[in-house]
């Protein structure tokens, strides 16, 4: 099996109170699927402008991530972002961003990826969203993502995605903007009406919570010492979750759990550095260690 994602792989610069870093590679689609290839193979649906630095490429070395959907347009330029985070590093500011390739039309999905069980729509415009989805033949779970600004502007066409989908992975803001709801629980119940099985709501150092008809599960973070740069921690929180549920090739409530015990460990380390440095030199067994203690910390009694 393996796990197909569309979505961003960008530029990006930014800046927190412990550094910063220019021109490095990003994109929800990137830190995605380095996250995901620890649990199952990815392929890559996306697009790149001539702009785009080669040397960006070793972040996929060695992996199991199937780069033949990636396109290189000529004449375009790949998405750029350029953000800060101050204080407690909890919420990203947008300092500037060009949409660039991702204004154009979506990427295609290469034939030998039609046939893909596992799909992540990563956050890009919910119309791009199901286009790709339209060309993929029966997938077996399907998860998407989105953003404040789709909410805002695109809430119909969002609406119309979410009807598609298995499952949603969103911030908590977002999932009180989408639904007018502050209770998060509430919030929850209200995506659920919506189309979606399940949702996963991120709440940055406080954890994340997933809501089925079910009921609610709450887990908290991982208690991190090292935060330099949490560009990309919802990505790789996802990455965790979609690769080891099309590893376990299951997605019901039990196995919904597990999964993100893997993405909260994911996201973990991808705050310890930036860009995705800290991801590039993990190993499963760092992985693995670090689940254990997760797991033992949340054993009580």
């Amino acid at each position: 099996m393996a796990v197909l994602v569309t979505g961003s792989v960008a530029i990006d610069s930014v800046t927190t109170p412990h550094g910063e870093a220019r021109e490095v590679p990003g994109g929800s689609a990137l830190y995605f699927s380095v996250a995901a290839s620890f649990f199952a193979p990815v392929r890559v649906v996306a697009a790149v402008g001539e702009d785009f630095p080669k040397r960006f490429l070793r972040v996929f070395d060695d992996r199991a991530i199937d780069l033949t959907g990636l396109e290189f347009r000529r004449g375009s330029k790949t998405f750029r972002w350029t953000g800060r985070f101050d204080g407690d590093m909890n919420e990203a500011q947008t300092v500037d961003v060009d949409l660039n390739v991702l204004a154009e039309d979506a990427p295609r999905v290469p034939p030998p990826f039609a046939d893909s069980e596992s799909v992540f729509l990563a956050n890009t415009h919910p119309t791009r969203q199901r286009e790709v989805l339209t060309q993929v033949t029966s997938p077996r779970l399907v998860v998407c993502d989105s953003m404040n600004l789709w909410i805002t502007t695109e809430r119909e066409s969002l609406v119309e995605t979410l009807r598609k989908v298995h499952g949603v992975i969103i911030n908590d803001a977002e999932a009180r903007q989408l639904t007018k709801r502050m209770n998060l629980i509430d919030a929850g119940d209200g995506i659920l009406d919506l189309g979606p099985r399940f949702v996963m709501i991120k709440k940055g150092e406080h954890g994340s919570l997933l809501v089925t008809a079910d009921g609610a599960y709450a887990l908290p973070a991982y208690p991190a010492k090292v935060v330099r740069d949490p560009t990309g921690a919802g990505d790789s929180f996802a990455g965790g979750v979609m690769g080891y549920l099309d590893q376990q090739g299951a997605s019901d409530t039990q196995a919904l759990r597990r999964a993100m015990v893997r993405g909260t460990v994911m996201a973990s380390f991808t705050i310890e550095d930036f860009s995705a440095r800290r991801l590039q030199e993990l190993s499963r067994a760092d992985i693995e260690r670090r689940v254990g203690h997760y797991v033992e910390m949340l054993h009580v009694g």
